[in-house]
């Protein structure tokens, strides 16, 4: 029986990730004028109404409205389909702010460097790509990246793609992608457009063209973004992460400052991972750290290499206790994450991105 996993990615333009990039750009404002911002914002978008809320306290305030249509030029305007030409940045998108100062209590352990709240995060490597990152999930990413470069108008910002992987055989067997676009085109307009994007993300991976190619099943899909499906900041986990290859945490990592361990915890855990692949200790590797509010120090570290180490898993995991600050001021400190740009993680994956301090 062949081994065929399957990975998912969206683009820019689905209404979760408009969330998620209306969020972390609120982050990324509140830390470039004040460090000790904390700050926990979460979006909700439905047709042309958003909702921005959650906990802020900082010396700094931001201009919600100039962020959000920041976000909105940065995904093309022109692209976001049906229903945004009934709005413009002007003034038709109602904004509503629901945002308050974080709680005293929480403040108490975090101000004291504990972490800012309980949960598990997770980190993932492999080395079947020069990434470090599941070769299906690559593929579907830099399809949708071929997709957002198009010249073409007919292609709209809303899409998703998904790619099943045989490891036996090391094929791609089905590749699916669901586009929004114009109403004046059929999918048979532009299938073979999609088609051939999808051969060259896979062959930028070295991989087969003769998979079975899914564009569309529907027949349709004009009608888009908010105004087809609700966005919620933190609903696409899987393609924040690892595609849906290796666990994931259960707290989101957009909108949240790095004293968040939700956010900062999942990024040491990515940077402990790949760093033991890279060093050869093991083929791929998934580490798990958890947290206590308020507590300085991890209550568990747990390395799981899937039978691919080449160091007992006890050696693995007393270098990694050895080698690593785990606290929440020391994770920060070591991947510099008071002055990450988090725009450039709020789409397309938060991993497997040159450049980032964890990667």
């Amino acid at each position: 029986m062949s081994k065929i996993i399957t990975c998912e990615q969206v683009s820019n333009g689905h209404p979760d990730k408009i969330c998620d990039q209306i969020a972390d750009a609120i982050v990324t404002d509140c830390l470039q004028h004040d460090k000790n911002s904390r700050v926990a914002i979460e979006c909700l978008l439905k047709d042309n109404y958003l909702i921005i809320a959650g906990e802020l306290t900082s010396k700094h305030k931001p201009n919600y409205r100039s962020l959000v249509d920041e976000v909105v030029r940065r995904i093309g305007y022109e692209k976001l389909g049906y229903g945004y030409d009934r709005y413009d940045i002007m003034g038709g998108l109602n904004v509503n702010i629901r945002v308050s100062e974080q709680s005293p209590d929480i403040a108490l352990g975090v101000d004291k460097d504990g972490a800012g709240d309980q949960g598990i995060m997770y980190g993932y490597a492999t080395n079947e790509t020069p990434e470090m990152m599941p070769l299906p999930f690559m593929v579907a990413t830099k399809f949708l990246e071929l997709l957002k470069n198009h010249p073409s108008k007919m292609f709209r910002a809303d899409a998703k793609a998904q790619v099943s992987f045989d490891y036996d055989s090391s094929r791609i067997t089905t590749f699916l992608c669901s586009v929004q676009h114009s109403p004046d085109v059929e999918v048979s307009d532009f299938r073979h457009i999609i088609e051939s994007m999808m051969v060259l993300a896979a062959c930028e991976y070295g991989l087969n063209g003769d998979f079975q190619k899914l564009v569309n099943p529907t027949g349709r899909f004009v009608i888009g973004g908010s105004f087809a499906d609700c966005g919620v900041t933190g609903r696409k986990l899987a393609c924040d992460t690892y595609g849906g290859i290796g666990r994931i945490g259960g707290g989101a990592l957009s909108g949240k400052d790095p004293t968040k361990v939700d956010r900062s915890g999942a990024y040491m855990a990515r940077r402990i991972a790949k760093d033991i692949v890279q060093a050869g200790y093991a083929d791929k590797c998934e580490v798990q750290l958890a947290y206590a509010i308020g507590v300085t120090q991890p209550v568990g570290v747990s390395i799981e290499c899937f039978g691919t180490e080449y160091q007992p898993l006890e050696f693995i995991e007393q270098y990694v206790r050895g080698s690593y600050d785990l606290t929440p001021k020391g994770i920060i400190q070591t991947l510099g994450l008071l002055d990450v740009d988090y725009n450039k993680v709020s789409a397309y994956g938060h991993f497997g991105k040159a450049g980032l301090p964890w990667e």
